[in-house]
């Protein structure tokens, strides 16, 4: 997948806050410890670091949504993170994201903490941020 396909999904999917760029996406694919599963639908984006990945991003196209392609990225999440080593999975998403927050608890995710204010939305909204974890073992 290309920065820029990664771009205009993740733009797609992301029209309530600021959508990452090609030259972001460029740069954090350009780590060793990025990886990136997907396809012209949708995505996910995560780093290992020892034993423990964070999901960076999980983005699927509007017209693509509510046909399970979330749950499917998140599993091919897992699967790659477990075999590059990861024990431990966590993320941040946003309070207000309900649909992303039942994805994670439906997978075994489960809230750790609170980041307030962690998100920006277009309208200048301050969103707070679950942090979330599962065990991959």
């Amino acid at each position: 997948m290309t920065p820029d396909l990664l771009a205009q999904i993740h733009g797609a999917a992301f029209r309530e806050s600021r959508g990452w760029s090609a030259s972001e996406f460029q740069s954090l694919l350009s780590s060793p410890l990025c990886f990136v599963v997907g396809d012209q639908t949708g995505f996910a984006l995560g780093r290992v670091i020892v034993d423990e990945v964070e999901l960076l991003t999980i983005a699927v196209l509007p017209d693509h949504q509510g046909r399970g392609l979330g749950a499917k990225w998140l599993l091919a999440f897992e699967t790659a993170a477990r075999a590059k080593g990861a024990e431990t999975a966590f993320l941040e998403v946003a309070k207000d994201n309900v649909s992303a927050i039942s994805l994670y608890a439906r997978q075994g995710y489960t809230t750790q903490s609170t980041r307030t204010g962690y998100y920006s939305r277009a309208d200048g909204q301050k969103i707070d941020a679950r942090i979330m974890s599962h065990n991959l073992g």
